[in-house]
């Protein structure tokens, strides 16, 4: 599903017109992504948390040259569903 396609959903759902959707949508996506770069989780309870993981420094290989590399440590945005939702999915 794409965002769009979500707004649309939205759109339809509630009959709230699709530029304030679609501008609500917006701002909910920078608002998350904002709080987790500065490292500030966000929960949404029944549905998961969005959270910043560090992955430690590793070796990696340049498969062109054929040589070790090291791949510095840095920050990745995570997804962890609540176990409402993850049980949902398994019915």
């Amino acid at each position: 599903m794409t965002k769009a396609e979500i707004v649309t959903k939205i759109t339809e759902e509630t009959g709230i017109e699709k530029s304030n959707t679609q501008r609500v949508v917006e701002a909910f996506m920078e608002i998350v992504k904002n709080s987790v770069k500065s490292g500030e989780p966000v929960y949404l309870r029944g549905f998961g948390s969005f959270i910043k993981k560090t992955r430690k420094q590793k070796v990696g290989r340049n498969i062109k040259k054929e040589t070790p590399i090291v791949i510095p440590e840095h920050d990745i945005p995570a997804f962890k569903p609540a176990k409402t939702f993850v049980n949902e999915m398994k019915k």
